[in-house]
């Protein structure tokens, strides 16, 4: 059972721990103090069903439907470059601070399409969670063990990082620090971006 759930936690661990799109958007979410509880749900409900698609066989999908890859790829590429011109010009303009108490924040469902857009256009995404762990998962005889170790794993990464990321409170009380935070966020956005156009 352990030699099952524990190559699936830590696969499911080495794919996600990687900078990426969704995990610096939960950062600065968990930096901001928004909605980090239903933002580290929505990104672990959708590795979940990412996950259960994979190790249940859906991997295949992208072999009878040759565009869908395609029509991912560019679409999340538009989405990344324009989520990274946000980031960039936020980060040119500069004077953001830590969200003080009763400051107005964004709309809780604002803030989830972000998201979902980010997790669902990123064809990298598909690629680890559906097709790396779907195919790696039906090497065990237990498939929906490791399919639990490796959904488990991500549901755990996400809730430290969002509330983690207070640790951090102290450094992003200062402008200066949003502003990097930004500039990193903008170039890992164009750089997954630009991954997915140079393919």
């Amino acid at each position: 059972m352990i030699d099952t759930f524990l190559p699936g936690f830590a696969l499911g661990l080495s794919l996600i721990v990687a900078i990426g799109a969704q995990n610096a958007f939960v950062l600065r979410q968990g930096l901001r103090g928004e909605h980090v509880f239903w933002v580290c749900l929505t990104c672990g409900v959708s590795d979940a069903i990412l996950i259960a698609g994979g190790v249940a066989g859906f991997g295949r999908l992208a072999e009878h439907l040759p565009w869908f890859e395609t029509a991912m790829r560019y679409g999340g590429a538009v989405f990344l470059v324009w989520y990274g011109w946000r980031s960039a010009r936020s980060a040119w303009v500069g004077g953001q601070v830590l969200a003080a108490q009763g400051a107005v924040q964004k709309g809780l469902l604002p803030t989830l399409l972000t998201l979902q857009a980010i997790t669902w256009l990123n064809p990298h995404v598909y690629l680890d969670t559906v097709v790396l762990l779907g195919s790696i998962s039906a090497q065990y005889d237990n498939r929906l063990l490791f399919g639990t170790g490796a959904v488990l794993s991500s549901v755990t990464f996400f809730f430290a990082l969002g509330y983690g990321a207070r640790l951090l409170a102290p450094l992003f009380a200062r402008p200066t620090s949003w502003r990097v935070l930004d500039a990193l966020i903008a170039a890992t956005m164009w750089a997954i971006a630009a991954g997915l156009l140079l393919v």
